[in-house]
Formats: structure tokens, sequence, C-alpha cells
């Protein structure tokens, strides 16, 4: 591993209110910081130009194959796809794969209302056909890719059937059954998801797939050990007779890590407060807190009755809350649960949720400035491929909650200060909302070089703003 010294740099809390420094990284650790350190023996040398440097990016909540495979599937959603005309042209012009199946992602009933099989057949029945709703909740499969998965007579729970018992060709929920019963296939290598990660400051992820397979795992790890993806990962989906929750160790080689572990409250069949609360105690027996779906109000009165029952645990937390009743900020509080959410779906999808959400909820969507407020830790993430990845774009959708039509802000009482913004995404991967990393002495070498000042990126968010990614004290991205 090459030394590495970056000159010239604003580092945070270092030399009072930023001051040009240097810093020195060996072995994947930052060993010294100081003024006119020598580049002694093999460094690379970079001038920084009195640019930030900040601890690498931590997104808390991805699904790194979902990123993957839509990268090679047809949109089928806005804003690329409008209405019935246009999804019946991408689903027809869509490439498919080497098995003649067409993957479609992104849909959203504005296109064409619900889709079943029939539906999709008036649409495109040539060839097996398979979309994903843009929630991932929701696989719409058309005749001929139900009857080679043989949904009719499957016996997932997430299977809908109509009046008669009979598949719809709408599948809750069952990745991992859909998965099990499609044509053979390796995952999908997650070299271009590093790359983009990497050109986006982002050093750490949270996978956040629940039933995460064997395979999948194991891929992801084969990815990290192969330099494809550099990013540290923390697995939310490995089963509970896995290892416990530990942290990636610097240097090349590493390994995904253990999180909590990822529960579903779906709203389209919720769970029994008996089980969900049993579910949640067997995870804690096995010393993993749980990273818990939750987005809909329903789900988080479900949720704190059954922690009621089951205890908590400390590392709790709960994924997207997307919709927050003020009278559950305090409950959150007092049990220690941290909350990971994700206010760029307000840039995305903004307009959507104030054209169909009841306008007593919109007070309460995806709140940030209130749970701080309120004594909740909040990480910050992207949800991708279901969420906008960019980070900085997460941040601005923070700090001025716009939907993507313009006008007035959405939730204005819930935007935060660019500081409070970058904070969400500067906090550990075991750690989201605590307090944000600092670059120190000892610490891991995992760092953001800008072009600009903290003061300039903090006026307006803006991924071109990364000029370097060094992850584990390699450069991962930028030229040097």
């Amino acid at each position: 591993m090459t030394g590495l010294l970056i000159r010239n740099v604003l580092v945070d809390g270092f030399h009072g209110q930023g001051q040009p420094s240097d810093v020195r990284v060996d072995d994947g650790v930052v060993s010294e910081m100081g003024t006119g350190l020598a580049a002694a023996g093999s460094v690379i040398v970079v001038d920084g130009r009195g640019g930030a440097l900040l601890p690498g990016l931590c997104d808390h909540h991805l699904h790194l194959h979902a990123m993957a495979a839509a990268a090679s599937s047809v949109p089928c959603g806005p804003p690329q796809v409008a209405d019935a005309g246009g999804l019946r042209k991408a689903l027809a012009t869509a490439a498919g794969n080497e098995y003649g199946w067409v993957r479609g992602t992104g849909y959203f009933e504005s296109v064409a209302g619900d889709l079943d099989a029939a539906a999709i057949d008036r649409l495109h029945d040539a060839r097996p056909v398979r979309i994903q709703h843009r929630s991932g909740a929701l696989w719409m499969l058309n005749t001929a890719a139900a009857a080679a998965v043989g949904l009719d007579a499957g016996e997932h729970p997430g299977i809908e059937r109509d009046t008669s018992g009979g598949a719809t060709g709408r599948l809750w929920r069952a990745d991992e059954w859909l998965r099990s019963r499609l044509p053979a296939a390796a995952p999908p290598s997650l070299g271009g998801i590093g790359t983009t990660l990497s050109s986006l400051g982002i050093t750490s992820v949270t996978d956040a797939t629940p039933e995460l397979s064997a395979s999948s795992a194991a891929a992801i790890a084969a990815d990290m050990a192969a330099g494809r993806l550099p990013q540290r990962v923390q697995l939310l989906g490995t089963p509970l007779s896995a290892s416990t929750p530990g942290a990636s160790a610097p240097g090349p080689g590493r390994q995904p890590t253990t999180g909590p572990y990822k529960v579903v409250i779906a709203d389209s069949q919720l769970p029994a407060l008996d089980d969900l609360a049993a579910l949640i105690a067997r995870a804690h027996a096995a010393g993993r807190p749980v990273a818990v779906h939750c987005v809909s109000r329903v789900a988080l009165f479900l949720l704190l009755a059954a922690l009621d029952a089951a205890a908590v645990m400390p590392g709790d937390r709960l994924e997207h809350a997307a919709v927050v009743p003020a009278s559950t900020i305090e409950p959150l509080r007092r049990r220690g649960l941290r909350v990971v959410t994700q206010p760029g779906f307000i840039a995305w999808r903004g307009d959507d949720y104030q054209r169909l959400m009841e306008p007593e909820e919109l007070p309460d969507l995806y709140r940030f400035r209130t749970l701080l407020a309120g004594g909740v830790r909040v990480g910050l993430s992207s949800d991708a491929p279901y969420g906008p990845l960019d980070p900085w774009a997460v941040m601005q959708a923070s700090m001025d909650r716009l939907p993507p039509g313009g006008g007035q802000s959405l939730g204005p009482q819930e935007r935060v200060t660019g500081v409070e913004a970058l904070a969400g995404y500067l906090s550990g991967p075991a750690d989201p909302g605590g307090a944000p990393r600092q670059i120190r002495p000892g610490g891991a070498a995992d760092l953001v070089l800008l072009h600009c000042s903290k003061r300039e990126l903090l006026a307006g968010p803006d991924a071109a703003m990364v000029r370097m990614t060094v992850i584990a004290g390699e450069p991962v991205f930028g030229q040097y």
C-alpha cells in the first residue's frame, strides 16, 4: 500500500477554524496532521489547493444488487415513461436478457393504473415480462412470466389472488421466492456501482436488502475482495444465524459486516402484533438490534407497541419513517430509536405526495428538523435504486424540501441547515445519526477531498464539488 500526503487542505476542527494543513496517510489510516509535512518515502503527494477534506460519506440504506440490476432494466415510470403508450413502446423496444425476459423498474400507477397479468399482456405479450413497482415492494408479471415461474401454484403469502383463487400476476415482497424460480443467473457485478459511489464521495454503505441470500452475500464479498466494490459494506439482511455485528477492518480484502437485523412491516400485509414482537425478541436474543422498515403511521404505531412487548435494544432503528405523527416523536426519543430516512424522495416525488396524500399527513412526511429538535438521532440515506443516490442532492432536498415541479417547500418546518444535512452522512455505519466522524490521527483514512471550502459546500451541495475519494488510504476516484 502506497503512502499518501494531502497538502494544503481545510480540515474541520484542526488548527481552529479550518486553517490550511497537511494530512499524511499510511497503512490505511491517518498517521499525521500538521503543516509543512515532509514527503518522505514512497508517497503520492496531492495538492489540496485549499479545498475541504471531509470524512467519507456513509449511505445508511441502499440496495446494491437492485442498483446493479436496475442499470440493465427498462424504465417503466416517470419521468422516462408517462403513459400507457410510452410503456408499450418501452417494453417493445427493450433488449431483454439472454433468456428473452424483459425486466422493468420504477413503475407507478399514474402511467397505466394498477397492472396485473392481463393488463401487461395488453401492453406486451410476446415475451415474459416482470415489472417492479417504484416502491420495490411489488412485482407485476404478464401471463407468460407468471406461467414460467409457476405463480398460480405458488404458496408464497405475497402472491395476490382473485376471488376464484387464481394468481393475478401481482407478487408482494417475495423477491427471493421469485428469484429462485427465474432462469439461473449470477448476481450482477457491482463494479459499476462501486465506481459511481466513489465518484460521489461515498466510502461506506449499508445494504438494506431483507432476507439476503447466501449467494448475494457471497457475491458482495467477492466484489469487495476483488476491488470492484471498494466501499465498506454493512449488511442488514444477514440471517440471524450469522455472525454478530462488527466493524470492517481497514485494508484490502475486507469483507462485509453484519449489522442490525432487517424487519419489514409491510403495509400490504401487516403482521400480527405478537408475531412482530416475537421476531424482534429473537433478533435481540441473537445479539442483533433491529432495523425496521416502517413507512406508514399504522406501521409506526404497530412497531412501538411491539417494542413495548419485546423491549428495546441499543441500536434499534427505523428505516424510512416516511410518515411520523408529531405525537410519536417523544416516544421515539424515549426508546432511544434512531431514524434512517430519505428526504431525497421529496425532490423526486413531492408533486405526487401533494396530489395523493391526505392533507393532514403532509406535515408528517419525511420529518427531519422536528426529529432532531425532539432528540431523535437521524441518519440520511438514498434507498437507491428506489430513491435518488446522489448524497449531495439528498442534502439539498433536506435543506429546501422542494418538489420536482418547483413551487413552495413541502413541509418547510422540516428544513435543516447544511451542517445538519451533511452530518446525516458523516455518522458511521454502526451509528447512524450519531456524532459526525472526524479526521484524526489513528482514524481510518476514508476521505473526500473537495474542489471548494466547506462554506461553499454548505451553501449549495453538488456532486461536482467532489475532487478525490480515498478508502482505506487508497485513492478510488479523482486525479492527483
